[in-house]
């Protein structure tokens, strides 16, 4: 990799140093405003925007912090997109999150000899002609 820079006082595993945790930062930023979603406002003065974001970090640490307990493998989006779905049930969470993905063996689909169907939606080349 090439790291173009001014400071020439830096040595350059400095220099790499500082555009990792900037990457880290940036990705940290890209996730806070997938998970967040802090585009429509309720309210829009000053009180009203700051408690929604507050809310929102909130929210964020809440997930990190299932995401650790629960040992979630896949993506933070996958994980808040699970969570906003399961919010509204009554389900142990923590479990369910740890069983996420854990489905027996990869079954293979069964080849049928004929196509099953609703009746009275049956192809059209079953139909008689004529």
């Amino acid at each position: 990799m090439t790291f173009i820079t001014n400071n020439f006082a830096w040595s350059p595993r400095t220099i790499a140093e500082l555009y990792r945790a900037r990457w880290a930062v940036e990705s940290l930023f890209k996730e806070l405003k997938q998970t967040l979603q802090l585009t429509d406002f309720v309210g829009y003065n000053e009180k009203a925007v700051r408690w929604q974001v507050w809310t929102g970090l909130l929210v964020h640490l809440l997930l990190r912090f299932l995401k650790h307990v629960s040992k979630w493998g896949l993506s933070f989006s996958r994980l808040a997109g699970t969570v906003r779905a399961a919010v509204w049930a009554k389900i142990d969470l923590l479990n369910a999150l740890q069983l996420y993905g854990t489905a027996g063996g990869h079954q293979s689909g069964v080849i049928a000899e004929k196509q099953l169907c609703f009746k009275g939606f049956e192809p059209s080349s079953s139909w008689p002609v004529g």
